[in-house]
């Protein structure tokens, strides 16, 4: 019989430094939390889905705040400790994100708001009726 080759993977090495940015997306069914050096490389990143809520647990504050510690404390282990704060999306937990982060010792120096917004561009879907 002729032998598996086995293909060896190296762990891609990720330079941490002090200053990086957080990227919070936060929609209206989920909360997703992204820490990345200067480059845009990701240190570490972590959702309320991930941390094991599920329905419309996941887009609450707490979720976010939980989400966001856990993504905060790998990168402060790597050595990050200021961060600039892009948020993104109409979701409920962004400022408990941003307040979980600083918290865990990861000072945010600048919050900026990306949130997409039409320049009229395409038309909007029906109007919601509950």
């Amino acid at each position: 019989m002729a032998k598996k080759k086995t293909k060896v993977t190296r762990k891609r090495i990720v330079r941490v430094d002090t200053l990086g940015h957080a990227y919070i997306h936060s929609s209206f069914n989920n909360i997703i939390i992204s820490l990345t050096n200067s480059d845009g490389q990701v240190i570490s990143w972590s959702s309320s889905g991930k941390r094991g809520f599920r329905g419309s647990k996941k887009n609450t504050p707490y979720a976010a705040q939980v989400a966001a510690e856990e993504c905060a404390k790998v990168a402060y282990d790597a050595g990050m400790r200021k961060a600039k704060a892009y948020v993104k999306g109409p979701g409920s937990g962004r400022e408990a994100a941003m307040r979980a982060i600083h918290n865990s010792g990861i000072q945010i120096t600048e919050i900026v708001d990306v949130t997409p917004l039409p320049h009229n561009g395409c038309r909007p879907s029906k109007r919601r009726r509950v």
